[in-house]
């Protein structure tokens, strides 16, 4: 088929790669502008646009897909389809209806779950142990069209929200080949939505990543692995940020064996191992790890990142910061 590629980040790479090596006619890749990043603000290009540069694949970045003069660019490469994939701007009505097979859209969850901007990161932080890929036929709602194909993806203990993104861009790219064949031949049949079950994955913003340890331990497990890389999830260490780049949960109910408790703490005190300490407090420090309360629960920290420095392994930032079992995490510490 005669293809639009619509798309930005990294997450669309692979599906332009795919469509492209399965012999589809790729017209035109629509992309979003290009941006200054870092510390230096030099303008780049977005991954999907070195994609297609490295392709010899014409570009084309409107800063508004709905204007007119967009909307003129896109019926002059009279394609069959366009494919969608974080492309990160709304298509209007006569942009979806413009092509012969319409639009669809490689969306990173098993629609109607988590539709909106955040799959990935909300399935982690959620907990949920499977999630997926859903191509869907573009409508004007958000993410509310017909779904047309899902592949599942299981979540594995310990995932990030960027190995997750890596398996879910995977298995959308082998997903999207699989559909338009499917598409062309007429052999999709268009399953609604059942709005009763949606939920809405809204963005990210740098306020959630500020650590609660009076939230149990498992959910901040996930809220951490969640917001890897962005907006990434910090605390407070003697009054600079410090961010949480790797830890685990340790148990729900610990006894003093299992976490030794501060020896100038009372003999009552050392004997319970929980309920002893304020959430957020250091309960125990070891060579390459330390261990903080929680509202329910330990989690045991394993690689940092303290304020204006890289991340590092625990056992790198004991050397400069020496903590200790008694220490309190936290804003108000």
């Amino acid at each position: 088929m005669r293809v639009v590629f619509m798309g930005t980040p990294d997450f669309a790479v692979g599906a332009l790669e795919a469509v492209i090596e399965a012999g589809h006619e790729v017209a035109a890749v629509v992309t979003q502008p290009d941006k200054p990043k870092g510390r230096g603000k030099e303008v780049q290009m977005t991954p999907v646009k070195m994609c297609a540069r490295e392709h010899g694949i014409p570009v084309f970045q409107p800063v508004k897909i709905k204007e007119p003069e967009a909307v003129e660019t896109l019926l002059g490469y009279q394609a069959d389809i366009f494919v969608v994939a974080a492309f990160g701007q709304i298509l209007s009505e006569e942009i979806l209806s413009m092509p012969k097979y319409g639009c669809v859209n490689i969306h990173a969850s098993l629609l109607p779950k988590y539709r909106g901007a955040g799959p990935i990161q909300w399935a982690i932080i959620n907990g949920e142990k499977i999630t997926g890929v859903t191509i869907m036929q573009m409508d004007k709602g958000l993410d509310t069209g017909d779904m047309l194909c899902k592949t599942e993806v299981e979540i594995a203990p310990g995932e990030t929200a960027d190995t997750l993104h890596d398996k879910l861009a995977a298995a959308g790219a082998g997903l999207i080949v699989e559909a338009l064949v499917k598409i062309e031949a007429g052999e999709l049949k268009p399953v609604k939505q059942n709005d009763e079950e949606s939920c809405y994955a809204k963005m990210l913003n740098k306020s959630m990543g500020k650590i609660d340890w009076q939230m149990e331990a498992d959910k901040l497990d996930c809220l951490i692995r969640g917001l890897i890389s962005w907006p990434g999830a910090s605390t407070v260490y003697r009054g600079k940020t410090l961010k949480i780049w790797q830890e685990e949960v340790v148990s729900e109910k610990m006894s003093a064996g299992s976490v030794p408790m501060n020896p100038e703490r009372t003999a009552g005190n050392a004997m319970t191992g929980q309920g002893c300490d304020a959430p957020g407090t250091v309960v125990r420090v070891d060579k390459d790890a330390f261990y903080v309360q929680t509202g329910s629960g330990v989690l045991k920290i394993r690689e940092v990142q303290p304020e204006g420095k890289k991340r590092m392994a625990v056992k790198d930032f004991l050397l400069g910061y020496p903590v200790k079992a008694g220490d309190v995490l936290g804003e108000n510490c």
